[in-house]
């Protein structure tokens, strides 16, 4: 069981990661947030090209290397069209729902990186016409409204065609140390693999492990591919969520709960024009279920369809990497309140920190 103190130093950190705007392709702020944390424990990062930031905390050569690696960054929009009137048309950067789109609080990051507050649209319903009253109004026609008078007052508050738009950020505590955000997807993950360096330096014997933060996984799943070229590491954890099916609307998609532990990922795959997945390395898979079994870590298994990730990718790179996607239970996956627990990501750095002491040399990684 976690301990209070542990409780309140993941959720102040998940907290300030989830307050932070950060879109694809626009992850400097969150970046600069992490670099902050890891210099105060005095690990080096660096960041490359894409803005991938990098630690790594060297170790036996004679090991098998490891990454971990979570996304920096959040799905969104970009504005397309500031219309004279000084409402501002969108673009969808990721899986957004636009089902769950109307009235949504949103903020536009400024030319000096100031978040601008404003709203997404809903038509008024007492104007609304009965065919309208149970349809989703799509992308095309979503528009922000952010109090402007026109496009002469947009363009002099900063922004502008390619203007970076998220939901606004959002964080709150609920009961049985659940909690509620905006961005946890994949915040959570970055403050677990941040955690999980802050504690490796306590432990001398152990392989070299590269902790990655990377960009762009709404995107494109490509912003981590280049760290995978350039580290050539033998093993890939990839942290991010697993979805619950705990909810009324999630009934009979699996068994995973939230804050009944981490989550073991035994198959993924997209299926909808991307025909990619993971189905992780048994060896890799052993250990975990191992560790969770001497650490009295309940650790939940999930097969899933519809789920992509930067791991699938990841797995082909160099010669082959004994991959695996570990997660954190959660809910309302892509809305603009998601739900995990802190509970679960304790238990999942732990789980890590543990498979990461029972790599050796005698692990066999060709399949």
């Amino acid at each position: 069981m976690p301990s209070k103190k542990e409780t309140i130093a993941i959720n102040k950190i998940l907290e300030e990661l989830v307050l932070i705007s950060g879109l694809s392709g626009y992850e400097n702020n969150v970046r600069d947030y992490l670099i902050k944390q890891l210099k105060n424990k005095s690990l080096n990062t660096n960041t490359d090209i894409l803005g991938n930031l990098i630690c790594t905390l060297k170790g036996d050569p004679k090991l098998p290397s490891v990454i971990i690696f979570a996304h920096m960054d959040q799905l969104g929009f970009i504005v397309k069209k500031i219309e004279d009137n000084g409402f501002i048309r969108v673009e969808r950067l990721g899986g957004i729902p636009e089902k769950a789109l109307a009235s949504q609080d949103i903020v536009i990051v400024n030319n000096k990186n100031k978040l601008i507050r404003g709203v997404i649209g809903n038509k008024s319903h007492h104007a609304t016409l009965q065919d309208e009253k149970y349809k989703v109004t799509p992308i095309k026609d979503i528009y922000i409204d952010a109090g402007f008078k026109n496009k002469k007052d947009v363009l002099n508050n900063g922004i502008n065609i390619g203007s970076p738009v998220t939901y606004a950020p959002y964080y709150k505590n609920l009961s049985n140390n659940n909690v509620c955000g905006s961005s946890i997807d994949d915040r959570a993950g970055c403050a677990v693999i941040l955690n999980v360096a802050s504690s490796l330096i306590k432990i001398k014997k152990r392989p070299t492990v590269h902790v990655v933060f990377s960009v762009q996984e709404e995107f494109n799943l490509r912003g981590v591919l280049p760290v995978i070229n350039s580290l050539k590491p033998d093993i890939a954890i990839q942290v991010d969520l697993t979805l619950t099916s705990d909810t009324p609307d999630m009934n009979n998609s699996s068994d995973v709960e939230l804050g009944a532990g981490p989550c073991i990922s035994l198959f993924s795959f997209h299926g909808r024009g991307t025909l990619n997945g993971v189905i992780p390395h048994p060896s890799i898979v052993e250990i975990f279920e191992k560790v969770a079994k001497s650490k009295k870590i309940n650790l939940q298994r999930s097969v899933a369809s519809g789920i992509l990730t930067d791991a699938s990718y990841v797995q082909f790179a160099n010669k082959g990497i004994a991959t695996i996607d570990i997660g954190f239970p959660m809910r309302y996956s892509h809305s603009s309140r998601e739900v995990c627990n802190l509970d679960d990501l304790i238990n999942l750095k732990n789980l890590i920190l543990g498979v990461i002491d029972k790599i050796s040399n005698k692990l066999q990684l060709t399949r």
